[in-house]
């Protein structure tokens, strides 16, 4: 990264209560962060540590109870539908179920044309948008030749993702947000799909925010981490920081619990 490093999004205090009085459930309290331009950050803990609601914050898809989300140095402002369909430009996600995140009636023409619709290109000659369907199918290896007029459940998992990844090249968002984003495909596909996400960050300097429970990943991938437990961040810093030298009980737990091929495995603790 640059030394000048510039904010991409940050947050200060940022909660999110569900229910009320004795029945509330505090999933994110009042957590800070500053992401930065072309960085990738990983936010790690166990099911129930609230990464995914706050991922869900940070996409505003739900709101927040107490706290603020600044994008680009400035107060996120989504009030309106119009002004989260242009904050959504800027902000996408590939999420863990590669089955569930495609309309099952909208085939992958439909689906990569909405991206170059998001991104103005609505009105283009047809033979401008099969161009650039057939360089974003490229980019993930595939060949859109024989994606045309097929439906994403035809395809395999892997080749869901690697879709979700050319939607993401069509669209050029300044931020992706990967929400266990290999967790439900195969161990080949993973790494390739992984590769792809590091080669679309090199090529256009996106931040990208890893939501995962695999710390393993975290330290492979990332410029930066979060560990998050109950709903709070309990360490945050450069991945050697806090992988190598973990200063809380929770961060050296789950690193414990990332199976050694040449270690007997402790399974007291499960």
């Amino acid at each position: 990264m640059p030394d000048e490093k510039k904010l991409c999004l940050s947050g200060q205090g940022l909660t999110k209560v569900f229910g009320r009085g004795g029945q509330k459930t505090v999933a994110v309290d009042h957590v800070d962060f500053n992401f930065y331009e072309s960085e990738v950050v990983s936010i790690v803990g166990e099911s129930g540590s609230g990464k995914t609601t706050l991922a869900k914050m940070l996409l505003g898809l739900i709101n927040s109870t107490e706290g603020d989300v600044y994008f680009q140095g400035k107060k996120r402002d989504i009030r309106s539908q119009k002004k989260k369909q242009e904050y959504w430009k800027n902000i996408q996600a590939i999420f863990q179920d590669p089955y569930s995140s495609y309309n099952i009636f909208n085939k992958i023409d439909a689906v990569l044309l909405d991206c170059i619709r998001m991104r103005g290109g609505g009105k283009l000659p047809q033979a401008k948008k099969v161009e650039l369907m057939t360089q974003a199918c490229s980019f993930v290896n595939l060949k859109f030749d024989e994606l045309t007029n097929k439906y994403p459940f035809e395809l395999s998992g892997g080749q869901m993702q690697r879709l979700m990844i050319a939607r993401i090249f069509l669209l050029k968002p300044k931020i992706l947000l990967a929400d266990e984003p290999t967790s439900m495909i195969d161990a080949c596909s993973r790494a390739t799909i992984l590769d792809m996400l590091m080669h679309l960050r090199n090529e256009t300097g996106m931040t990208i925010i890893f939501i995962t429970h695999d710390i393993g990943l975290a330290y492979y991938v990332s410029d930066s981490v979060y560990i998050m437990e109950h709903g709070k961040i309990v360490e945050s810093g450069s991945a050697d920081s806090v992988i190598l030298y973990p200063s809380q009980a929770y961060t050296r737990r789950l690193i414990n619990d990332v199976p050694k091929i040449h270690e007997a495995w402790d399974l007291s603790t499960v």
